[in-house]
């Protein structure tokens, strides 16, 4: 049998520790013996990252500027810890994913991977709920300080022509935390695009939440880009029959709480951070989660939604064949996989992806799983709880078989 052959690549960013593992067996179990693939590799593993004084995550980005379309494994974010446990480390590099986020201008959206014989905790929720999360500024581009006497932090900004604007933000008694965060105008107004553009090609109802009421200029600046950017795209939700709405997100949270789900809520950068997890964990875990990155001008990065799986890469290093959840990762080769095939008019690479993405439902749906979602299934569905290999085996049993 012929392999499905590929025209352009895709820019592909392997990682660390579980998920590398569960990357290059996806790769090899999973597409290699199916689809001739095509990709410009980048290795953001740590240490990799660390001897290019991350430049190879820069040059990942603007490989995708370039190609349009990239699938991306979980990486390693370093904190003291991490500085410990790899003394190599010349710096605590920031998040690659966040300078990605930042190089493309994007939005993240986050969705969960639904399976009839597991029900939501949240009962009202009969529909996936997509998490639109701004991926610039924020906490995530903030500066912090940490001070140890009496005084006063001010904060002041110098204008290109000279001028300067300064605000007393407190006078201390003592030791103090300060923290300084920023967004941009023009990152704010290619997050509501995307938004109110994904929400037009999905066909759902938009919701958009900030806290205006305290942040009044920071939040309310938010409110007022995206009121006016929905005006283009007002005629094309009415066409559709579809509805944006703004409410500050102490409410929102409670009207998501009792809706049907099948919406996007789009959240400021660390708000969509905290949701999109307990959005997937009402619906199951993180490891059923898929997560893309749209830049205004439609360029597409799919990764997974969850971490690096430390506590079981550890476990693997022993000899141990965890229970590690493939599902999302599986997912995002699908998914970029199959906007690779759209962009480039491959119907066979977007019917694979199609084919690959329920063979590994249908393998589920057969009582083989991982052993994180195998206990959240309903009373009376016959689960068995596998380890990865195992349940990768099953996979391509189905594939092979069709």
């Amino acid at each position: 049998m012929s392999k499905i052959k590929m025209t352009t690549p895709l820019v592909e960013m392997d990682g660390d520790e579980m998920t590398r593992i569960l990357w290059q067996l996806i790769k090899d179990q999973l597409i290699l013996p199916y689809v001739d693939l095509f990709t410009e590799y980048y290795d953001l593993g740590l240490l990799n990252r660390n001897a290019t004084e991350d430049q190879v995550t820069i040059d990942s980005a603007n490989a995708t500027k370039k190609y349009g379309v990239a699938v991306k494994c979980a990486t390693i974010t370093p904190n003291q810890q991490r500085m410990e446990e790899f003394p190599e480390l010349t710096k605590m590099w920031v998040s690659a994913n966040a300078t990605i986020r930042s190089i493309l201008d994007g939005t993240v959206f986050r969705a969960p991977i639904t399976i009839d014989c597991i029900k939501p905790t949240v009962k009202t929720w009969e529909k996936p709920i997509t998490i639109a999360r701004h991926a610039y500024g924020d906490v995530y581009k903030a500066v912090e300080l940490l001070t140890d006497e009496p005084g006063e932090c001010t904060m002041s900004f110098v204008g290109q022509s000279g001028a300067t604007q300064t605000l007393s933000v407190e006078k201390t008694a003592g030791p103090t935390v300060w923290l300084g965060q920023h967004n941009t105008e023009s990152s704010i107004r290619s997050f509501a695009r995307s938004c109110f553009q994904y929400a037009v090609d999905t066909k759902q109802d938009m919701w958009f939440s900030t806290k205006d009421t305290i942040s009044k200029i920071y939040d309310g600046h938010f409110k007022t880009v995206f009121d006016e950017e929905f005006v283009e795209y007002k005629g094309k939700f009415d066409e559709l029959g579809i509805e944006y709405f703004y409410t500050l997100i102490d409410d929102a949270v409670a009207r998501v709480m009792r809706s049907k789900g099948g919406f996007i809520w789009a959240c400021k950068n660390y708000d969509g951070d905290v949701m999109s997890d307990m959005v997937s964990s009402a619906f199951g875990s993180l490891a059923m989660m898929t997560s893309v990155l749209v830049s205004p001008d439609g360029k597409y990065e799919f990764e997974a939604a969850h971490g690096t799986v430390t506590r079981h890469y550890y476990r693997y290093l022993q000899g141990e064949k965890t229970s590690t959840n493939p599902i999302a990762t599986i997912f995002a080769w699908t998914g970029a996989l199959k906007k690779r095939g759209e962009l480039d008019g491959l119907a066979d690479l977007v019917e694979f992806a199609d084919r690959l993405e329920k063979a590994t439902m249908d393998t589920m749906r057969s009582g083989i799983m991982t052993g994180d979602i195998a206990h959240l299934t309903e009373p009376g569905f016959n689960a068995k709880s596998v380890d990865t290999w195992e349940f990768l085996d099953a996979v391509a049993d189905i594939m092979n078989n069709e």
